[in-house]
């Protein structure tokens, strides 16, 4: 059935539509109008003023709603899927810390499966490790990390197409092997959990890993070595323009004064957000799938304090932390959780836009910057009109 979303401030590629409406039929955007003019036949969708904007496009996230993508099977990914659904994201890289071959291996199978239904919002898998820095572990398990091997991850991109992401730090021994490889298969590869410094980010950036993973946490930034100033993985991505960088937007994991810093230097073009959020996110659950994970000052840290863990964010909290604290202007706070990593992830030929032609992905926001409205393959999931 045709719907018409309208008496709302529609967010298009050209900017904000005063007065416009949106047609959807059958999980598709079929026109965005320039007048609110009611359409015989279609049902009306009031948006009660609302800012009418592009889904969420969720590009690192481990669980949530009391359940971890680690688990590797269907329910723990449709119950995440379906928690951070009501708060925005309409399309989701789930993601896997650090693990073992057969954590990878079931997590691939479901993802697979789910990938092959009509309309999931299921992109592809993200894995975020295991080829890290143990003096950049953070909260990754130190027991499970590892240099890149070669051995593993050809049989793992060569098995399946379904791995979309893959982060690994650069200055490991194979680390641009694996960039490339990753490259060539068609998964994109990141910069993440490092100690190097400006020779190994213009590597990865060289071999096509030119993003970087929660950018400013777990990695190298200036130092002084005697009497020289040695420069970090974090002034070398702000050194490479076009270097894109995802933030945890929840006004812990990064300071909104550095924030704003952020999107001053890279601007929308470059800078996405992201919940990585755990499986105690989105739920009244305080359960997490790793024990050695507390819940504190808003935040999952571990246990003995000596590093963030992950955040119990979701997709609407980080644009209202980025307007309301960072000073992000809202147009550009809903492009950096749609269009930019639909186009990071070059799938913005159907997401990421509210634009003819592009998957019904669709969110509203309310004055306060409150989800009220989530639409998912022209689906409606929420409605708080």
């Amino acid at each position: 059935m045709l719907k018409q979303l309208t008496n709302g401030r529609i967010l298009t590629p050209e900017g904000w539509l005063e007065g416009g409406s949106v047609l959807v039929e059958d999980g598709k955007i079929v026109e965005v109008a320039n007048n609110e003019r009611p359409i015989v036949g279609a049902e009306i969708i009031d948006a009660k003023g609302c800012d009418i904007v592009p889904g969420g496009i969720e590009l690192h996230i481990h669980g949530g709603g009391g359940r971890d993508f680690m688990e590797g099977t269907e329910e723990a990914f449709r119950t995440a899927v379906d928690a951070h659904m009501q708060y925005g994201t309409t399309a989701i890289y789930p993601t896997l810390s650090s693990s073992t071959r057969e954590m990878i291996d079931a997590a691939i199978k479901t993802c697979e499966r789910l990938m092959k239904e009509p309309g999931s919002p299921i992109m592809g898998l993200h894995l975020e490790g295991p080829y890290f820095n143990l003096k950049k572990a953070g909260a990754q398990m130190p027991d499970i990390i590892r240099n890149p091997d070669p051995k593993e991850y050809k049989e793992i991109l060569e098995s399946t197409d379904c791995v979309k992401r893959w982060d690994a730090a650069p200055e490991l021994p194979g680390a641009k092997e694996f960039y490339e490889c990753c490259v060539e298969h068609g998964c994109k590869p990141s910069v993440a959990h490092t100690d190097g410094g400006w020779d190994d980010v213009l590597m990865a950036y060289k071999a096509g890993a030119n993003h970087a993973t929660h950018f400013t946490n777990a990695m190298s930034s200036l130092t002084k070595a005697r009497e020289f100033k040695k420069v970090g993985v974090v002034e070398s991505v702000f050194a490479i323009d076009d270097f894109t960088v995802e933030v945890i937007s929840d006004g812990i994991h990064v300071p909104p004064v550095l924030m704003r810093q952020i999107y001053n230097a890279k601007g929308v073009k470059n800078m996405c957000f992201v919940t990585d959020s755990l499986a105690c996110s989105a739920s009244k659950s305080t359960y997490n799938f790793d024990p050695r994970v507390i819940i504190e000052d808003g935040v999952c840290k571990l246990a003995d304090r000596s590093a963030l863990a992950g955040s119990i964010s979701t997709m609407d909290r980080l644009v209202r932390t980025a307007v309301k604290e960072a000073d992000i202007p809202m147009e550009d706070a809903c492009r950096m959780i749609a269009e930019v990593p639909a186009r990071i992830m070059k799938i913005d030929d159907r997401k990421g836009y509210i634009k003819k032609g592009h998957d019904a992905d669709i969110i509203m926001f309310d004055k306060d910057i409150e989800i009220k409205f989530v639409m998912q393959n022209g689906n409606v999931k929420r409605n708080d009109l």
